[in-house]
């Protein structure tokens, strides 16, 4: 990894998050608890066991989504973070979404592979508020600082939580934390993927690895670096980095809430 990227102090980050989690759901919401969405994949795991410690197993209701693009042993790994969270059997749901993407397939006719993988990601964000408003809890989401700079979640699909513990991690650092919290390497390290359609990663569909991607919005963003000194510092081309922040670029609305068009009182009102 180019070396501009320093290493966090993972006991640090990991006390400061149990504890921001705790206030901002339990004080500053209101709130009884978390449901989090386990994919096995490491920001979805590393959610869960932060959410486990900051508000409680009992308080932690984890639920596994697969789909028929799901491979069997990422719910095998979404069931072993469960376990490893400590959160109680009786609050781990398994819930096969196939069904309900077979009933948006018949009512909306063909889609493509990227429409239908966005109908998941909404599909699931769906299911997780459902559940959460039940048990009046919020929907911890796992979207890590990476993905929220370059816009790699789905509006209003993986990115409609509640909260974001860790949305200040580039997604190197989620996996240094992963590690520091005893999760297997197998998930640590595991390629992302958002699992919205069969052999999909993040890294193949974006063409550029985060060991790339994170020294460069690192540079920009954090160290306030120009797009050449950036591309020097990182030991990349100019044009990769342009490409990072083209990204950024584009996927701005998806960061923003609804714009409000205004209007001028005084030229729409009568009298």
């Amino acid at each position: 990894m180019p070396g501009v990227l320093p290493r966090i102090k993972a006991a640090r980050v990991e006390r400061l998050l149990t504890e921001s989690l705790r206030r901002y759901v339990f004080e500053e919401a209101g709130a009884r608890g978390g449901v989090v969405g386990v994919s096995g994949g490491v920001d979805s795991a590393v959610a869960a066991v932060l959410a486990a410690r900051a508000l409680g197993p009992e308080n932690t209701y984890l639920m596994i989504l697969p789909s028929a693009a799901t491979p069997k042993e990422d719910v095998e790994d979404a069931l072993l973070v469960a376990e490893h969270a400590g959160v109680p059997r009786s609050n781990v749901e398994v819930l096969d979404i196939e069904p309900l993407l077979q009933a948006f397939d018949k009512a909306l006719g063909e889609m493509t592979l990227v429409e239908r993988g966005n109908v998941a990601a909404r599909v699931r964000m769906i299911v997780l508020h459902q559940r959460a408003y039940r048990r009046r809890y919020l929907v911890v989401g796992s979207g890590d600082r990476s993905e929220l700079l370059i816009g790699y979640f789905t509006k209003y699909g993986d990115g409609g939580v509640d909260v974001l513990p860790l949305g200040g991690l580039y997604k190197t650092w989620v996996r240094q934390l992963a590690l520091h919290l005893g999760l297997p390497e197998r998930i640590a390290l595991k390629p992302s993927s958002p699992r919205l359609w069969p052999g999909q990663t993040a890294e193949a569909e974006l063409g550029i690895s985060y060991e790339v991607i994170d020294p460069v919005l690192y540079a920009v963003f954090d160290l306030g670096l120009g797009a050449e000194e950036a591309a020097r510092r990182v030991g990349v081309s100019v044009s990769v980095v342009e490409r990072i922040l083209q990204m950024h670029k584009r996927s701005e609305h998806k960061r923003r809430p609804p714009p409000v068009l205004s209007l001028p009182l005084g030229e729409i009102l009568e009298g």
